[in-house]
């Protein structure tokens, strides 16, 4: 199957603001949900938001709740998350990731596969 593609990272400071993308293959793409996860070097891969098949829905991470919101575009086959307020700590590589069940924002890490390679954001101090 054919990976999501992730784009949009880059450096800033903090209190800045970036909005990644990531362009999924087409097919099913409006059937399921879609979730975005942030690793470091050394830490566990985690979820930090998630939306529904239609995008009504999202759901968030305590730590990122009320910063960072998650859209997409089924058009386009492409999610996006708009990440605001950034601080140190939301360091890492984001990736996307398709639910591996239908319809819902789950917010079990468990439920996804086929990630991204990802792409590096970096928050300075």
């Amino acid at each position: 199957q054919v990976r999501p593609v992730e784009s949009g990272g880059g450096l800033v400071q903090a209190g800045g603001s970036l909005r990644l993308s990531c362009a999924a293959s087409g097919g099913t793409f409006s059937r399921y949900g879609m979730g975005w996860f942030r690793q470091t070097p050394g830490k566990e891969r985690d979820l930090v938001g998630a939306i529904n098949s239609s995008g009504g829905t999202t759901n968030y991470a305590s730590s990122v709740k009320g910063r960072f919101t998650i859209s997409r575009d089924n058009a386009k086959n492409t999610v996006y998350l708009q990440m605001n307020s950034l601080k140190p700590e939301d360091t890492g590589v984001y990736s996307c990731a398709i639910s591996k069940v239908p319809w819902v924002a789950t917010m079990r890490g468990d439920l996804y596969a086929y990630w991204g390679q990802g792409t590096q954001v970096t928050v300075s101090s």
